[in-house]
Formats: C-alpha cells, structure tokens, sequence
C-alpha cells in the first residue's frame, strides 16, 4: 500500500510540474482611448472606453512585440 501511495504522489507531481513548464505570462497590449486616441500598455482590457490597438507585446512597456508564425 505504501508503495502505491509514494508512486501516486510521485506521478501527481509529474503532472503538475510539466503544466508550469508550458505556462507563459500574459501578453501586453496597446490599447487605444475612443474618446482621445491616447495610447496605454496593459495585460488587461481597460474598460469600454478602450480597444486593441496593437500587439501582443512580451514587455510592460509595449516595445518587443511578439512574432507569431
């Protein structure tokens, strides 16, 4: 019984550990005011007033833009 429990918990830990192997942080993206067109950086919608402008960025300041294929 001992075995089993020590070969569960060793694959409950495989499986775990592979899923934060593949995660990544979350892009950034400009984003541009409706009412003035002024620009902003952020990971998240700002609100109704705002729309994608461009991106996805890897960085906080909206600069390494991400080449996808």
């Amino acid at each position: 019984m001992n075995r089993f429990k020590t070969k569960t918990t060793l694959l409950l830990a495989l499986l775990l550990g592979c899923g934060t192997l593949t995660a990544a942080p979350a892009p950034w993206w400009k984003w541009r005011s409706k009412i003035d067109g002024a620009l902003a950086c952020s990971q998240t919608p700002l609100g109704e007033g705002w729309e994608k402008a461009y991106g996805p960025f890897r960085d906080a300041r909206c600069e390494k833009l991400i080449v996808t294929r």
